[in-house]
């Protein structure tokens, strides 16, 4: 899955490799997290356009959104059938700039979150699918999830599930959606081929949403991770001591 990424090319540079009308600039992000407003370029009157959205797709059916679970990701092997995408991914497919995601993988008993970007360093197109909610006074949303596919056998050792990332040249093929067919955009929901991405582990400073700065993008050392749990454990036995001795034992982008 993609549940954070990073966003830190130079707005100029984007814009070019994207090709949207606006040129809007922007701070680099190094911890963007669901429900925040996130970059999406799509094709409007035959332009390529850069809008901001709600990260977590709200499917335009939904009644009472407080009691929709958050759709962060849409799984490629069934966007084209689930309630909430299949008209979706046949009619609003966009692309969301990015530069790298976290992943957070176990490592002695605890989530050792990773970095996980191209390996030539180029940014990222995530393959997306928006849906603009309309709320029963009038109000509108734009929201959108990214599509993801089963990990390769490199990525794999992370977590089972990647974001699926277009390639430049596929860029104007995932965004044609003058038709409802969809055999064109089917070979590109796909995980990246082998070597093509590159990982090391960062700081646990990431797991905390209001961390944003780009010291969680440093590899930290393996005494530095030990640091980390040894760190930890006083705060988890202490939790541990409290819930024990209880009755009922009981985180814009711009």
């Amino acid at each position: 899955m993609c549940g954070r990424f990073v966003i830190t090319s130079a707005p100029a540079a984007l814009r070019q490799l994207f090709g949207y009308v606006e040129q809007p600039n922007f701070p680099p992000r190094y911890n963007v997290a669901p429900t925040q407003p996130i970059p999406v370029v799509l094709v409007e009157n035959g332009a390529r356009h850069f809008r901001l959205m709600r990260w977590g797709l709200l499917p335009g059916w939904v009644k009472d959104p407080k009691g929709f679970t958050l759709l962060i990701n849409a799984r490629s092997e069934t966007v084209l059938e689930k309630p909430a995408f299949k008209r979706a991914i046949r009619r609003r497919r966009g692309l969301i700039p990015a530069d790298g995601y976290y992943e957070w993988k176990a490592v002695d008993g605890r989530k050792q979150p990773f970095f996980i970007h191209r390996a030539d360093g180029a940014p990222l197109g995530f393959a997306a699918v928006f849906e603009t909610w309309a709320g029963p006074n009038g109000e509108e949303l734009d929201t959108v999830a990214i599509v993801t596919a089963a990990a390769g056998e490199d990525l794999a050792a992370l977590h089972d599930r990647v974001p699926v990332t277009i390639s430049p040249r596929d860029f104007e093929r995932w965004l044609d959606v003058r038709g409802d067919e969809v055999d064109a955009i089917l070979p590109l929901m796909i995980a990246p081929r082998i070597g093509e991405f590159a990982w090391h582990p960062v700081s646990t400073r990431v797991n905390r949403v209001a961390n944003d700065d780009e010291q969680l993008l440093l590899p930290i050392s393996a005494e530095e991770m030990e640091a980390e749990l040894e760190a930890s454990k006083p705060k988890r036995v202490a939790r541990k001591a409290a819930a024990a001795s209880s009755d009922d034992g009981q985180g814009s982008l711009f």
